[in-house]
């Protein structure tokens, strides 16, 4: 029985703000969800989102409809919390809040059956991941000494052991030409994807995608905006180069809709935002029965690296060979004390390969000390039993009726 539900809502102030095409970051905020059951086992979740949002609609909405409910159902409880948003929350924050949920019940599952998440998703086919680097976010420089910047900051990657690198683009095309092709010449055996951040409209898609793909980019990432997804055919049959896209999508039934119009490669669902890991498993499905690939987006901190990586682990390649051409897992590499200071045990990446933790669970773990140095606000809700208010207790007797 689910005992509690906690949230901690996460800042850190940079020392220098990063950009990518849509605006600069100057402050890290994070979510993350901690759920304790009855046994005193702990689960950990993680929210991508607006965090303030994000939190309240734990603490508000979702946290008093799973109080008091077996933490084992956890398929049962995101349907739970799914139907009783559907009406205005099948998309946005309230599902990235439904993420962290889902993704903190899989870990508390994991150790209650003293078992890893990449089991509970089937089974590992792999038991390390290959990562490439996220970075090369733009900074307040004049563009050729930000391209310089840039370049040494890759070099910095490559020298760290990391075969394979994501940049940014959608800064203006004259400089997104310039620094692909800069890319490419600079590191000549390095495997390049590019991501613009729904920069571009068509026309301009078309163009730098003939670009990259002169120059053997692997893929382009979210060359269009999200919000016409009909375009993704036009894009693909004009260039020769596979598109990525998903982080902004939600939910087996968003990204149906998302991939059924064609002309998307590699879906990206973002297990701390699209559904959670549950979810995760269910857009994978519906990709692979397209034949598309699904590598999951990777931002914030070690829970949904974790997550990610359990979730490479026990990934399929389409159509599949002797040999295929493995995942890769996004390693987001720009500054993060919340990332890389606050966890007592962490994922162990060595020379750009991800290790698939064996522990119970996710196999990360927050150190509380610290993260308590970044909390700005935690909230909390506890089952009290016979002390419920009516209304609680109506939602206890229904609780019981499903369970």
């Amino acid at each position: 029985m689910i005992e509690c539900i906690r949230t901690y809502r996460l800042q850190h102030k940079l020392n220098e703000s990063f950009g990518f095409s849509q605006w600069h970051y100057d402050t890290r905020n994070q979510l993350l969800v901690e759920i304790i059951d009855q046994s005193g086992a702990v689960g950990w979740g993680e929210c991508y989102g607006p965090a303030t949002i994000t939190q309240n609609a734990i603490d508000t909405f979702y946290a008093p409809l799973l109080l008091g409910w077996d933490p084992l159902k956890n398929e049962a409880a995101w349907q739970h919390c799914w139907r009783a948003s559907l009406d205005f929350a099948m998309k946005g924050p309230m599902m990235g809040a439904i993420s962290g949920i889902d993704m903190a019940l899989m870990d508390l599952k994991g150790k209650r059956l003293c078992t890893s998440v990449s089991e509970l998703m089937g089974g590992r086919q792999r038991d390390s991941v290959e990562c490439y680097a996220t970075g090369m976010y733009f900074r307040r420089q004049p563009e050729e000494q930000l391209l310089e910047t840039i370049l040494q900051e890759a070099g910095d990657y490559v020298r760290n052991g990391y075969k394979a690198m994501k940049i940014k683009v959608g800064k203006n095309m004259a400089f997104d030409k310039k620094m692909a092709i800069a890319f490419r010449e600079t590191f000549p055996d390095t495997r390049l994807m590019a991501d613009s951040n729904h920069a571009y409209d068509l026309p301009e898609a078309i163009e730098i995608g003939h670009v990259l793909a002169e120059h053997d980019y692997k893929w382009f990432e979210e060359p269009l905006s999200p919000i016409h997804p009909e375009l993704f055919r036009q894009l693909s049959d004009k260039v020769n180069i596979p598109i990525a896209t998903g982080e902004c999508e939600q939910t087996r039934y968003g990204f149906q809709n998302l991939l059924k119009h064609g002309g998307v490669q590699i879906a990206q669902p973002d297990l701390a935002y699209c559904g959670g890991p549950t979810e995760a498993l269910k857009i994978r499905a519906i990709a692979a029965s397209m034949g598309i690939n699904t590598i999951a987006h990777c931002w914030g901190t070690q829970l949904n690296l974790a997550s990610a990586v359990h979730f490479l682990a026990t990934t399929y390649i389409e159509p599949g060979r002797a040999e295929v051409t493995e995942p890769l897992l996004e390693r987001d590499l720009t500054p993060n004390p919340m990332r890389d200071e606050m966890y007592a045990v962490e994922v162990e990446i060595v020379n750009g390969t991800a290790k698939v933790p064996t522990a119970p669970g996710l196999g990360v773990e927050p150190d509380r000390t610290v993260l308590d140095r970044y909390c700005v606000q935690k909230t909390e809700k506890n089952y009290v039993g016979n002390n419920l208010s009516h209304a609680d207790q109506r939602r206890k007797d229904h609780h019981q009726e499903i369970v």
